[in-house]
């Protein structure tokens, strides 16, 4: 494969953009399907769905701690193999990804056995009550056995799509969907093994997405190849690599905090129906959210490859067309979830009592949504361009100084309880969301604009 294929200094920027966007946000469905796709099989159980639906909503925060680390690893190599491919150093970009890989697979062990040594006090401390404890034991048992390969599939897949095969990175994700949404009836239903088959059948379909990996990228397609040569861990650029992925790490980890905060803080104001309500309000979150991931993530390849090779107005003009498109996009979606909250609840369970306190729960945890767009925007060019510390501290500010402090405090006012829980997030929308765009424009605008190119 030559050096110049995919080369985004080239042709439309926007078109750049959507070559990949159009690929990426359909795995961004895809995968959004792979996640969502046991609770709607579990929420459907004959027997005590909405038990089996809570426990596995408890397990959300020990799998975003997974996902943390596929990120630290991914997102923190491939924005970094993007910017060298695009100065043409590509032994450079190859052993970037070479020790990004071999990071993924020590820490997917290790997450897998202190995740097992610790489940227990975790899902307790978690939000977990004696009748939702045994659900939740079922799925994370299975799922952290299966740790190192979801590293691979979500960690590797950037570099899929960081050198421009955008459905290739599609494919990896589709592959894993199928097979998903295929196991998960049979084990579940047919074999009747309830939480436990919907655990066993992630697992299974995130080995098959990981094998496809390894071997696209060993192979004569990819431009950059994973070799054993790239193995040996150098002190230098495994210290860039964490410094980059800290930002999209940090963002995961955080979205755990914030998990384990509002399951416990709603299961002290709410019991088990206030913490089954969080575990589909998640789940409609990562449907919405999906198409607005997939633009952002798609855009920093490009805006990468730009930066790194000089082309500074390309980068500008990268920028407005992500900025303006996700703004417009949740706006849309803010409107639909405000509209029909019944609608995206009845996705995922029936409960009478679930579907009457989700639907005010619904409103008031999106009221202003599109402010998120703001975040999500501002924080792909702090990635795209190598601004490592803008993306950290802005994954930090929004979650940790603002939401749980808010989450804290809200509930004790005016007697508002669990909606003064929910209220905690479009606050955090609106101060968060703004202050990273606003520092993204001032401090990163300028900048290009005073290049040459």
């Amino acid at each position: 494969m030559s050096d110049t294929a995919n080369d985004f200094s080239k042709g439309s920027i926007v078109s750049n953009i959507m070559k990949l966007a159009v690929p990426m946000t359909m795995a961004q469905l895809i995968n959004v399907l792979y996640n969502i796709i046991d609770r709607i099989y579990i929420g459907r159980i004959p027997e005590n769905a909405t038990l089996a639906l809570t426990g596995l909503g408890l397990c959300l925060p020990i799998i975003s701690m997974v996902i943390a680390f596929a990120n630290l690893f991914g997102m923190g190599g491939a924005p970094l193999c993007s910017i060298e491919r695009g100065r043409g150093n590509k032994e450079e970009a190859e052993m970037i990804m070479g020790n990004s890989f071999v990071l993924m697979v020590i820490f997917g062990i290790g997450l897998t056995v202190v995740g097992l040594a610790l489940k227990k006090p975790m899902l307790y401390l978690f939000g977990a009550s004696d009748n939702t404890y045994p659900y939740a034991d079922q799925y994370i048992s299975i799922y952290l056995l299966g740790s190192i390969f979801v590293m691979i599939g979500l960690g590797m897949n950037s570099f899929i799509n960081s050198q421009g095969f955008g459905t290739i990175g599609m494919m990896t994700v589709l592959l894993g969907a199928v097979a998903n949404i295929i196991l998960d009836p049979i084990f579940i239903f047919t074999f009747h093994m309830g939480v436990r088959g919907a655990a066993l059948a992630t697992i299974l379909s995130q080995f098959l997405s990981a094998l496809w990996i390894v071997k696209f990228l060993t192979g004569g397609k990819a431009i950059l190849r994973l070799k054993t040569s790239a193995f040996r861990l150098q002190k230098e650029r495994v210290k860039n690599i964490v410094a980059l992925g800290m930002s999209g790490f940090t963002m995961a980890i955080t979205n755990s905090s914030v998990q384990i905060m509002y399951n416990a803080s709603l299961q002290h104001y709410g019991g088990d129906l206030y913490v089954g309500i969080m575990t589909v309000i998640n789940s409609v979150r990562e449907i919405i959210s999906m198409p607005v991931n997939g633009l952002t993530n798609s855009a920093q390849p490009v805006m990468g490859f730009n930066y790194g090779a000089g082309e500074y107005k390309r980068v500008k003009r990268a920028i407005v067309f992500i900025s303006v498109v996700s703004i417009a996009y949740t706006t849309v979606m803010w409107l639909f979830v405000h509209g029909f909250p019944e609608f995206f609840i009845r996705i995922f369970n029936q409960d009478a009592d679930l579907v009457r306190e989700g639907i005010p729960a619904m409103r008031i945890y999106y009221f202003g949504f599109f402010m998120m767009s703001l975040q999500f925007a501002g924080q792909s060019v702090f990635v795209a361009l190598g601004k490592a510390k803008n993306a950290v501290f802005f994954s930090i500010f929004r979650k940790v100084i603002i939401v749980i402090p808010l989450m804290l405090v809200l509930p004790l006012m005016f007697g508002l309880g669990t909606d003064g829980v929910l209220m905690a997030e479009p606050v955090s929308n609106f101060i968060g969301g703004a202050a990273c765009f606003i520092t993204m424009l001032i401090t990163v605008w300028p900048e290009l604009s005073g290049k040459k190119k």
